[in-house]
């Protein structure tokens, strides 16, 4: 336990990331209080149930009343309507950030309705699983991440710094970048990917009398990896594809033309082609193990998990 980094903490939104945010808050004690909001009443409840707060309300205008530090924990296209409904409420000194996947749209979203005196800084913790819900977070989910902040220019340098601290607090590594940098990068490192692993899936589903038979019942390999990501909450991003346009298609463009290339090559036969990407790819994931961004495991460790069965 630490002393608290803040009187009062403001979670609107509490799934996967919020409430993973408040189990940590919980665990370290950075927060005297930590107040709950969500639309559904159903998911307040549930987050009532696992006693993830300290209080409970339905109304995030109610939820930002007197809070140090608010968290915005939305879908992407939510985010503006959200700064818009809280920000009477919000008290001056505030810190407002949020954990969107995409940055310069949150910041034309959200900024125009930032008070006067309130610290707005955008931020990405860059953790998750496919899961959403309260019930999907967990204590640790930040831990050795990253989580970048897209300061504004006139960003008030000890509200970032408190900010950073919290993070750190929580586990995070810290990166600051520009917010059209930070969407270009997470095209190609998080959407696009997303987005070709729910494209394949969808083909595979496309071919029913495949899918019924033989599809799901071989699933244990490659296609597997592909469902995982696809399984990854609708809204969210259906949001972040709308909201990060520009970047992803111009990914997606890229994504063509290397795939193309990859294409020519299997119908000539161009071995050498092919094993100089293989071999070229197959560093990029020992590059990210070093990195410590994943674990060197065999067949990602569920050999472990098929053990345990």
């Amino acid at each position: 336990m630490t002393d608290p980094q803040f009187n009062r903490i403001a979670l609107i939104g509490i799934g996967l990331i919020g409430s993973s945010i408040a189990r940590d808050v919980k665990a370290l004690g950075l927060a005297g209080q930590v107040v709950i909001s969500s639309r559904s009443a159903e998911t307040l409840k549930r987050a009532e149930e696992l006693d993830l707060g300290t209080h409970y309300v339905s109304s995030a205008t109610e939820a930002v009343k007197d809070a140090d530090l608010v968290i915005v924990s939305v879908p992407v296209g939510s985010s503006g309507a959200v700064a818009e409904q809280i920000a009477p409420n919000l008290k001056p000194g505030a810190i407002l950030t949020d954990v969107g996947s995409t940055k310069a749209s949150v910041i034309a979203q959200m900024a125009p309705f930032v008070p006067e005196g309130v610290h707005f800084i955008p931020g990405h913790p860059l953790a998750g699983t496919e899961k959403s819900g309260p019930d999907a977070g967990f204590a640790g989910l930040f831990q050795d991440r990253w989580c970048i902040f897209t300061p504004l220019p006139d960003t008030d340098a000890a509200a970032l710094e408190k900010l950073k601290a919290f993070w750190i607090a929580l586990g995070s590594r810290i990166d600051e970048m520009d917010p059209q940098h930070h969407d270009k990068v997470l095209a190609i490192v998080s959407h696009l990917p997303h987005i070709i692993a729910y494209n394949i899936v969808g083909t595979a589903d496309d071919l029913e009398t495949v899918t019924e038979s033989e599809v799901i019942k071989y699933s244990a390999s490659g296609f597997r990896d592909f469902t995982r990501l696809a399984a990854s909450d609708p809204t969210m991003w259906r949001d972040v594809c709308l909201h990060n346009k520009d970047a992803i298609l111009e990914m997606l463009a890229r994504f063509s033309e290397d795939l193309a290339y990859l294409q020519r090559a299997i119908r000539w036969g161009e071995g050498d082609k092919l094993f100089e990407l293989f071999t070229r790819t197959r560093d990029v994931r020992r590059s990210i193990i070093q990195a410590g961004q994943d674990v060197d495991a065999p067949d990602f460790g569920r050999h472990a998990l098929d053990q345990k069965k």
